[in-house]
């Protein structure tokens, strides 16, 4: 079972920035797309963000549209999300998904992706 590893992350005052990355376990892991999802305290999961492997097409929520940036490394196979300018209440445990087969209509749908990172805590201070 391939696991996605999360790093990055952490804390910081409101109009800073922190960056994610992700790396399938397994370095021949293949994905059409891969994505970041957000779960914030007492809320449900939201998407935040998605690039499609195959042209690089990227795709955001309004609510970080403009302050984050996905991108990919074809080579190393790995995902990030530079975010900046953040604020409170981006605070929220980060995901990192993708899956081989994943419809691109479903993009923002957190059902249609199978694997998922371990979460990792972004908190912004006011």
């Amino acid at each position: 079972q391939v696991q996605l590893v999360q790093s990055g992350g952490g804390s910081v005052q409101a109009g800073g920035s922190l960056r994610l990355s992700c790396a399938p376990s397994e370095a021949t892991f293949n994905s059409r797309a891969m994505g970041w999802f957000r779960q914030g305290p007492g809320k449900e999961r939201e998407f935040v963000a998605a690039i499609r492997w195959n042209g690089g097409y990227t795709y955001y929520s309004d609510a970080v549209k403009d302050r984050f940036t996905i991108s990919r490394d074809s080579a190393k196979n790995t995902v990030a999300l530079q975010m900046n300018l953040l604020k409170p209440e981006d605070t929220a445990v980060y995901y990192c998904v993708s899956d081989p087969g994943i419809i691109l209509s479903q993009l923002r749908n957190p059902g249609a992706y199978r694997h998922w990172g371990q979460g990792t805590q972004v908190t912004v201070s006011s």
